[in-house]
């Protein structure tokens, strides 16, 4: 349990730095060497990570992805010196970013299928497409918080802290839930701790937080309050979708946790499973919906 303590609290630190340089180049950096791990731990569940191949051109597609979009969406004002603060000119570069984008993934997923032809008494085409797979979800998804910081200059960090924590608050009410009330499982075979009291109490919990931290920071009215009620219902069910995909893969390969990165928590993809579906769900809610 200490260990699990100090490795838990290790780690919100180095999120607390990396959220407090949220406007510089250092989030891009930081997320590109999250789904560089995450990518890693996915590729050795499915025995790929050994064939340097797969494994570069899927670490390749997924640091491209954010250090691009931070790259191409954040403009210098004054040629080549890099000013404290980066202006936001997503407007200006998003059809190039979408083509270099495409182009990258496109790339690395030629190289995997080169890979597969040399080594196709080897390579299964499961491992194949689940590599494909997980080389564009977890990329689009992870970068979606650099997306969310861009959004909106002014409150940027404030909607970054709300996407993150929709999966994070989800989990928390759910547990204390689940124990004090918990009664019936909700996936016994996939995750036998998890039960329908449980998933209630997760949703409500989260939809109640959104709903007070959204009406606090930007002020109350009828329809701000709606809209950040249910998105927090929703969220916390899609998160609750992730973590239950996530366990599913470990069950079916037989793993207990998907790395070691963080001692007493597993690797990174154990800590941002169902915040791989959280992020996007909370994102298009804003875009669409907007909560502001």
């Amino acid at each position: 349990m200490l260990t699990r303590i100090i490795s838990g609290a290790v780690g919100a630190v180095l999120l607390a730095a990396v959220l407090f340089f949220h406007d510089t180049i250092v989030l891009p950096i930081a997320v590109a060497f999250i789904i560089a791990v995450m990518l890693f731990e996915l590729l050795r569940a499915v025995k790929l990570h050994k064939c340097l191949p797969i494994l570069i051109a899927a670490e390749a597609c997924g640091i491209a992805v954010p250090v691009m979009y931070g790259i191409m969406t954040k403009l210098t004002v004054d040629g080549p010196v890099v000013p404290p603060h980066y202006e936001f000119c997503a407007w200006r570069y998003a059809h190039d970013y979408n083509l270099y984008a495409f182009g990258a993934v496109l790339l690395c997923a030629f190289v995997v299928f080169i890979t597969w032809l040399r080594n196709h008494k080897e390579i299964r085409y499961e491992q194949v497409f689940f590599v494909l797979a997980v080389m564009i979800l977890v990329p689009q998804s992870m970068t979606t918080m650099v997306r969310m910081e861009c959004y909106d200059p002014e409150s940027g960090l404030f909607l970054l802290v709300m996407g993150l924590c929709g999966a994070w608050i989800a989990d928390t009410g759910a547990y204390f839930s689940g124990v004090a009330l918990g009664k019936h499982k909700l996936c016994p075979e996939i995750s036998p701790k998890k039960t329908i009291e449980g998933l209630v109490g997760g949703i409500l919990t989260t939809a109640i937080v959104y709903t007070v931290a959204f009406s606090c920071y930007y002020g109350f009215t009828g329809k701000r309050a709606a809209v950040a009620f249910i998105t927090g219902a929703v969220c916390a069910v899609i998160g609750t979708v992730g973590d239950l995909s996530a366990s599913m893969v470990k069950r079916q390969i037989g793993f207990k946790d998907y790395g070691k990165i963080m001692p007493g928590h597993g690797g990174l993809m154990d800590r941002f499973d169902s915040v791989l579906f959280v992020l996007p769900t909370f994102y298009v809610f804003i875009k669409v919906f907007g909560v502001q």
